[in-house]
């Protein structure tokens, strides 16, 4: 993972006005659904914004450290290729038929930012930051120590989802799409599974959130990474998560993993 000391000023720049905008929120970065660029193509946009579904800004594609799709988790992973980036998203596609599973992921390579004091309490509220995170913070703060962090996204999302969705990638931080084996409808039991470094994540804060409800329903993982909901209002949905704890290599710098999953819920069939 890349970790460098420099970054580009303009992106700089960019990255802290979004962290320090009032209410400063997680500014989760997602995958949502673009019309198809051409036929046998899937478009997808990734962008970041302060409450999903609202992109409100891209990331250039060099600071995609890992990306890719895939139908099933035996086959080969599919380039996922940028196409232009916008004021709001980067766009993508990748070579696929509309009507197949696929499994698309993206990791940012870190970056570093300076949080103002009036805003840490709202975005550790945002993330459901744990009593030991905010304990340790408490500590920070007396002593007068800033505060600074390092801070990479993780996305996914999941179309026409297949077996392929419970399969691993080589991401610093998943959600795995576990159940149903197929597009949810409304009223199906999710189950998500949140790996970080590859392992199982217990007791870790998990938001879902949908485009057409302004409040998110939050849940922790067990002791295996498993997360359930039940599948809400038809529409498009979003799982969110940011794992915060204290660098074991650099003294009072937090560093933080975002992660999402977005995926839609169908209407329940009527016969």
């Amino acid at each position: 993972m890349d970790h460098p000391r420099l970054r580009p000023i303009a992106l700089a720049i960019a990255l802290t006005a979004l962290l320090c905008a009032a209410p400063a929120r997680a500014h989760d970065t997602w995958f949502a659904p673009l019309p198809a660029q051409a036929p046998g193509s899937v478009a997808l946009a990734l962008g970041t914004g302060n409450h999903f579904p609202v992109q409100e800004s891209g990331i250039e594609a060099r600071y995609l450290v890992h990306s890719g799709c895939r139908h099933d988790p035996a086959g080969p992973v599919i380039a996922l290729q940028p196409i232009g980036n916008s004021a709001t998203a980067l766009a993508l596609h990748v070579k696929s038929a509309s009507a197949q599973p696929l499994s698309c992921w993206a990791q940012t390579s870190a970056f570093d930012v300076v949080l103002e004091p009036s805003k840490i309490a709202v975005y550790l509220k945002d993330i459901q930051a744990s009593a030991s995170v905010r304990e340790a913070w408490a500590r920070m703060s007396a002593r007068g120590v800033p505060w600074q962090e390092r801070y990479t996204k993780h996305a996914r999302i999941e179309l026409q989802p297949g077996a392929s969705a419970a399969a691993p990638v080589e991401m610093a931080m998943d959600v795995l799409f576990e159940a149903p084996a197929r597009t949810p409808r409304s009223g199906d039991a999710l189950q998500f599974r949140v790996l970080r470094d590859g392992r199982p994540l217990p007791d870790f804060a998990v938001e879902l959130r949908g485009d057409r409800s302004p409040i998110g329903l939050w849940s922790k993982t067990d002791a295996e990474g498993r997360v359930r909901f039940t599948a809400p209002l038809p529409g498009r949905w979003v799982v969110r998560g940011t794992d915060l704890r204290l660098s074991e290599h650099e003294p009072d710098l937090w560093v933080s993993r975002f992660v999402t999953l977005a995926f839609d819920v169908a209407a329940v069939q009527r016969d």
